[in-house]
């Protein structure tokens, strides 16, 4: 039997090739957009791959599902309430498609979306009566379970996931393994989602805190409560998922710094993907910082591009941006003028202008706090763990809401940005430059966590008169 997850590591996205080396035919479920490492490992086993299942029509990310059929002829399966516009073979509840020896068996577990199923696995050569483990996909994670709001009314959407766990995935064996559909880092999960690649029923019964709520209003509750923001492209990420089959590529052009100069005037995005530390040492005027070199580069990108106008990519090199163009892709994002050719050298090699921006550690920034010239602060991380503690008398304004400087925020004076550990401050102070401040400090090598750690002051809803001690 051949069993491999593959990982999308910047969207947290995890996919399986599944299949009997000796039958020779394998099946792929819910492939990313980059298809090469599933051929290749085909090629490698010696099979063909037949079959494709998806678990759902996905919301965080642009499937494979075209470019893997336009590859190799294999049949798209999906369950018949995805309703898409492709050609497929649509499944119902308890459907099962035998690869070699091995049996994939639907299990419908609606609630992330109507139409979510899960798989159950069995090999013939083993107990043929018994699952072995279960593809969870959208529904149950290592640590956590599945936000209900990407297809149906939040609270619906909730229940459904409640009664998919406690009627369906939670009556398995606990000894069957739990391999899911993200690993943490997923905008499809909450915040108790681990980076472990996969789990049990048994172990995820007795830890999973979010299985641990049997009261279905309860659970409702905490759900509900543990949401963050929806990501503003899940629509159109949804969209072409469903729509019909694709296997184009986009490939951006390379660009020189004047037509660089030229499309920034006309309104293109410039999106700077080297390292926060390179891009505050020395940017383009105006580019925002996104690096692709950390997790997380595809969710930010669809956060601020604005799909109706050009991004220009700019990197260390000529591969940094191709490889960002690839992230961006596998968000939906395809409108990319083009990037800068040679990288960010062929800009400084013209002596054309650049921006810079101040990095200071957050004990420095300790000690800035207790000055009469204190800059103001920033702080861009989600709703949620600002209500949970911040620095008295910051300003808050998530670095994806950033597309126009905060009422609170005067440009005139110093603003210091800072997050949970620095990596949301690097988009956000270059979002703060690219509104107006001319005096902007990024605050790394950690955040308000650290700060509180260290016993300075923290405001809470509870406290609400903490002071600046």
């Amino acid at each position: 039997m051949i069993f491999r997850q593959i990982t999308h590591d910047d969207l947290g996205c995890a996919s399986y090739l599944i299949g009997d080396e000796d039958a020779g035919v394998a099946c792929v479920v819910d492939p990313k957009l980059d298809i090469d490492e599933y051929l290749r490992l085909a090629r490698y086993f010696g099979v063909q791959i037949t079959d494709v299942l998806e678990t759902h029509n996905h919301a965080d990310h642009v499937s494979g599902h075209g470019r893997l059929a336009a590859a190799t002829g294999a049949t798209i399966h999906v369950h018949r309430l995805a309703a898409p516009d492709y050609e497929h073979e649509p499944f119902d509840d308890g459907f099962e498609l035998a690869v070699g020896q091995v049996r994939i068996r639907a299990l419908h577990t609606p609630g992330h979306r109507p139409e979510h199923t899960a798989f159950l696995l069995f090999d013939n050569r083993r107990d043929p009566d018994r699952p072995w483990a279960a593809l969870t996909g959208d529904t149950l994670f290592v640590g956590d379970v599945a936000r209900p709001d990407l297809a149906v009314d939040k609270d619906e959407g909730a229940r459904g996931i409640f009664q998919s766990l406690q009627t369906k995935l939670l009556n398995l064996p606990p000894d069957v393994e739990v391999w899911p559909g993200h690993l943490g880092g997923s905008m499809c999960g909450g915040p108790g989602m681990d980076m472990k690649i996969s789990s049990t029923i048994g172990y995820e019964r007795a830890e999973n805190p979010s299985l641990a709520i049997t009261d279905e209003d309860a659970f409702v509750d905490d759900a509900l409560a543990k949401l963050g923001p929806q990501p503003p492209n899940f629509e159109a990420i949804v969209a072409i998922n469903r729509g019909p089959l694709h296997d184009a590529s986009v490939d951006g052009r390379p660009l020189t710094p004047r037509q660089v100069q030229v499309m920034h005037e006309d309104g293109a995005l410039l999106v700077d993907v080297r390292t926060d530390l390179q891009f505050d040492e020395a940017h383009i005027p105006g580019a925002v910082c996104i690096t692709a070199l950390r997790a997380g580069f595809g969710t930010k990108l669809a956060w601020l591009a604005d799909r109706e106008k050009d991004i220009v990519l700019i990197g260390r090199d000529d591969e940094d941006a191709r490889a960002a163009i690839d992230l961006a892709q596998a968000v939906g994002i395809t409108r990319i003028g083009g990037y800068l050719a040679g990288g960010m050298t062929s800009w400084r090699e013209e002596r054309l202008p650049v921006d810079r921006i101040d990095r200071v550690t957050t004990a420095q920034l300790r000690e800035l706090y207790q000055t009469a010239g204190a800059p103001q602060i920033l702080d861009v991380r989600e709703q949620a763990e600002w209500d949970a503690g911040h620095i008295p008398g910051s300003r808050h304004r998530p670095y994806h809401d950033l597309t126009a400087l905060p009422d609170t925020i005067d440009p005139t004076r110093p603003v210091a940005v800072i997050c949970g550990s620095g990596q949301r401050a690097a988009t956000g102070a270059s979002l703060v430059q690219r509104g107006g401040v001319a005096h902007v400090t990024h605050i790394v090598d950690g955040g308000v966590p650290q700060w509180g750690r260290q016993g300075w002051p923290i405001q809470t809803p509870e406290d609400p008169a903490a002071a600046a001690a």
